[in-house]
């Protein structure tokens, strides 16, 4: 929930593509929303810590490796996202215009703070050359009994949607747009799965306990 308000919707109503004046006034106009999704960003760095541990100490007993490996490649991402808002600070102090920044006029200004929202979307980016960690967890998944198999599938289809997204902008960038439609599928289908799962059906304890003992 963290994440997806920060990273997803608080960009979508706020930041316009392109254009500085309408994106600083609409971040102006409703800075506390803004501010909200920094700290939302921060929190869903912490929590992903304990996310990470929980499926590792959960799943471990089905396979060590996958599950080491899942942990490695999901606390790497940690980091990024914590670095990323950074970014985000940088351009809100850009648009408010402190003090020691009235050398610099407010259009050179807007168009520092709308480079700095660009990073931050590239941040993540490159933050998701780390979506190997779901192929991990779909693998675990899948032996596991934990879940049905097909989230597996999904969740291992979802880490190469990520690595796709991380690399064809990079790499690719006129075939950006092609890659990320058709990244985008694995993406809502796989993680979106598993979360809404266990909310509603929960997992089997009979696997989770089998799991947990070896």
């Amino acid at each position: 929930m963290t994440g997806f308000f920060g990273i997803i919707y608080v960009p979508s109503r706020l930041i316009v593509s392109g254009n500085a004046a309408a994106t600083a006034n609409n971040i102006l106009a409703s800075e506390g929303l803004f501010r909200l999704g920094i700290v939302s960003e921060l929190i869903c760095a912490a929590e992903f810590i304990y996310l990470v541990w929980v499926l590792y100490r959960l799943l471990r007993g089905v396979s060590g490796t996958h599950a080491a490996l899942m942990m490695i490649w999901g606390l790497a991402f940690i980091p990024v996202m914590a670095v990323n808002v950074l970014s985000e600070i940088a351009a809100l102090t850009l648009f408010r215009g402190a003090d020691f920044l009235s050398v610099i006029d407010q259009a050179h200004r807007g168009s520092l703070a709308m480079l700095f929202l660009d990073l931050h979307r590239y941040g993540y980016v490159v933050g998701w050359i780390f979506g190997p960690w779901l192929f991990h967890l779909g693998v675990l998944i899948y032996r596991s009994g934990f879940l049905p198999r097909i989230i597996g599938v999904l969740l291992i289809a979802a880490g190469f949607g990520y690595l796709a997204e991380s690399i064809a902008p990079l790499l690719l960038p006129s075939y950006a747009n092609a890659v990320d439609r058709f990244a985008s599928i694995p993406l809502m289908l796989g993680e979106p799965a598993f979360i809404l799962w266990l909310l509603i059906v929960g997992a089997r304890e009979s696997a989770i306990g089998s799991c947990s003992t070896k």
